[in-house]
C-alpha cells in the first residue's frame, strides 16, 4: 500500500510517494512563477499551478509503480483563488506576502479591534490573511466577487478539480482570519463585519478526515487509481511540524523552505496579550485537537533563489557542466566567521515579530573588498539573525525553544545549518526525510487507512533524527556581538525604507 503526500508551495509543488515503512518510492517536482501585476502585489496563475499538480502526481505515482491508496495535501497558507461554480478560476491566486489589503487589515481597528480579532481568530492584524484580500476584491473588483462561488485555498481547489466537495481543515481555515479557532467554525462575527458569506468558503473539517474517494475520470486525469482516498491535510507549516514528529507540546521545527518558519505545538490555544504583542498567531495544529504557533521570515529560501538568479551566473553555468546542485556551489568555500555584513532579508515584507508588509530588504556594511562569496555568507547569516530574533521574541512571549529539528530544502546544507547553530546557540538536528510536509501527508493518509492507529505511532515508526550541529562557543560569542547590532538595524532604517 502506497501513500502520497503533495506539498503545494509558493514557487513549486512536490509529490512524494511513500511505502508503509516510510521509504520514498517516487517523487516529482515542478516550479511555477510568481507574477507581480503591481508593486506589492504577488500572485500565482492558478491554471499553471493546477497543471503542475497534475504533472507531479502522475510522475510520482508512475515512478512508485502505482497502488497509491491515499492522497493528502500540504499547502501554503492564506493563498486563495476565486472559483466559479463550474470550477473555472476567475482570478489569479493571491498569495500571503501580497500587500494590497493593508487598508482592509487596518480597518479592523475601527470595527472589532485588534484584541477581539485575536480572541476569535488567533491572528494579529495583517494584510496577508485571506479575508482582508477578499474584502479588497469585494471593494475593488466587485465583478469578480459577484461571480465567485467559493474562495478556495489550494487543497480545497484540488479536491474540487478531483470531483470532490471542497473541504478545508482547521489549520488552513485558521490562516484566513475568518475562522473561530476555539469553536473551530467560520466566525459569524468576523464574516458579518467583513460582509462576506460563510457559504463562500469550503466546509471545515479536521485534518485526517476523509474528504472523499477519487472517481474514475479524475483518477485517470492525474494518474491515480479509482477509489484513492483524499484525506484532509493542512497548512504547510503544521504539516511540516507533523512530518518532523512535532506531536507533543513544546517541540519545535525549523522549516527551511521559500519561507523559513519555526512551528511550536500547544495542547490548548494560547491567546495571551504577550503573543499578540509580538504578532504571534495561534491556530489549529494538524494533530488532533492541538494548536500551533509560527514564527516566520517570508524571504529565506526565496532570497537564496534571488541570489542564484541574479548574482550567481558563474555557479549556474558550472552546475550544468559538473552536474552539481547550484546551491552547493554558491555556499561552497565561504569565508570563516562573521562576514562583516548585515543582510536584512525583508524582500517580501517582514514576517514576525514586526509583521510589516511595507518592509524592504537592505545590505549594510558594503565595501570595495566585498565579493560574491562574502555576499552569500552575509545572506545566510541574515536569515539566521532573523531566526534568532524570532527565538528571542518567542521567549519573551513565554514560548521556550531549546533545540530545533530542521527540515526543507535548506536543511540539506551543512554550511547553513552550522551557521544557524552558531548564531542561535541552539542545537540543530536534521531528520531522515527533509520534505517533512509530504511525509505528514503520508502519515495522515496512513492513519485514515488503518496503517497506524494514530499519529504518535506513525511518527515513532517513521521520523528519525540524523546529523546534529552543535554551536561552537567561540563562534557563537562572535556572532552575538554582530547580532546585537542586527537587533537595532531594522528599527533604525524602517522609516527610510518605507519611503522607497
Amino acid at each position: 500500500m502506497n501513500l502520497m503526500g503533495l506539498d503545494v508551495g509558493s514557487t513549486g509543488v512536490k509529490a512524494v510517494v511513500f511505502d508503509e515503512a516510510g521509504e520514498i518510492l517516487g517523487s516529482a517536482y515542478r516550479e511555477y512563477a510568481e507574477v507581480y501585476p503591481q508593486s506589492g502585489w504577488i500572485e500565482l496563475r492558478p491554471d499553471e499551478v493546477w497543471q503542475a499538480v497534475r504533472t507531479v502526481i502522475d510522475e510520482a505515482a508512475r515512478e512508485a509503480g502505482g497502488d497509491v491508496r491515499s492522497l493528502c495535501i500540504s499547502a501554503l497558507g492564506e493563498a486563495f483563488t476565486p472559483v466559479a461554480e463550474d470550477g473555472t478560476f476567475l482570478y489569479n491566486t493571491i498569495v500571503s506576502p501580497d500587500a494590497r489589503a493593508i487598508e482592509q487589515a487596518e480597518s479592523w481597528r475601527d470595527t472589532l479591534g485588534a484584541q477581539r480579532v485575536f480572541e476569535i481568530t488567533g491572528m494579529p492584524l495583517h494584510a496577508s490573511f485571506s479575508l482582508n484580500k477578499i474584502m479588497w476584491l469585494r471593494e475593488h473588483r466587485p465583478d469578480i466577487h459577484k461571480a465567485t462561488w467559493k474562495y478556495l485555498l489550494w487543497p480545497d481547489a484540488i479536491a474540487m478539480k478531483l470531483g470532490l466537495t471542497p473541504r478545508i481543515d482547521g489549520s488552513l481555515a485558521g490562516r484566513t482570519m475568518a475562522f473561530d479557532v476555539v469553536k473551530r467554525r467560520w466566525s459569524p462575527e468576523m464574516l458579518r463585519t467583513a460582509k462576506v458569506d460563510s457559504a463562500m468558503f469550503a466546509e471545515p473539517i479536521k485534518s485526517g478526515e476523509i474528504i472523499g474517494e477519487i472517481g474514475a475520470k479524475a483518477a485517470a486525469d492525474v494518474g491515480l487509481e479509482e477509489g484513492c482516498l483524499v484525506v484532509a491535510g493542512g497548512h504547510d507549516q503544521p504539516m511540516n511540524a507533523l512530518g518532523a514528529g512535532i506531536v507533543r507540546e513544546g517541540m519545535a521545527v525549523d522549516g527551511m523552505g521559500t519561507v523559513e518558519c519555526i512551528t511550536v505545538a500547544f495542547d490548548q490555544p494560547v491567546l495571551t496579550s504577550a503573543m499578540l504583542d509580538h504578532n504571534y498567531c495561534c491556530y489549529p495544529h494538524v494533530v488532533g485537537d492541538m494548536y500551533a504557533t509560527i514564527a516566520f521570515n517570508y524571504s529565506s529560501g526565496s532570497v537564496l533563489r534571488w541570489f542564484r538568479d541574479h548574482l550567481a551566473g558563474d555557479e549556474r553555468r558550472m552546475a550544468e557542466t559538473v552536474d552539481r546542485d547550484v546551491y552547493d556551489l554558491i555556499l561552497a568555500d565561504l569565508p570563516e566567521g562573521p562576514s562583516g555584513l548585515l543582510w536584512i532579508p525583508y524582500f517580501a515584507g517582514s514576517g514576525t515579530p514586526y509583521l510589516d508588509p511595507m518592509a524592504r530588504g537592505a545590505i549594510l556594511g558594503l565595501s570595495l573588498d566585498v565579493d560574491r562569496s562574502r555576499l552569500a555568507k552575509g545572506l545566510i547569516e541574515g536569515t539566521c539573525y532573523e531566526l534568532n530574533l524570532n527565538i528571542a521574541s518567542l521567549d519573551a512571549a513565554g514560548v521556550k525553544i531549546d533545540r530545533l529539528r530542521a527540515t526543507g530544502g535548506g536543511s540539506r546544507s551543512d554550511v547553513w545549518l552550522q551557521v544557524k547553530a552558531d548564531i542561535t546557540g541552539k542545537e540543530v538536528v536534521t531528520l531522515n526525510v527533509s520534505e517533512a510536509g509530504c511525509l505528514a501527508g503520508a502519515m495522515l493518509g496512513g492513519v485514515a487507512l488503518g496503517v497506524w492507529s494514530d499519529l504518535t505511532e506513525a511518527t515513532e515508526a517513521l521520523v528519525r533524527e540524523g546529523r546534529s550541529f552543535e554551536p561552537d562557543p567561540d563562534m557563537h560569542e562572535r556572532y552575538q556581538q554582530v547580532y546585537a547590532t542586527y537587533e537595532q538595524a531594522w528599527p533604525a532604517i524602517a522609516d527610510l525604507t518605507h519611503k522607497l
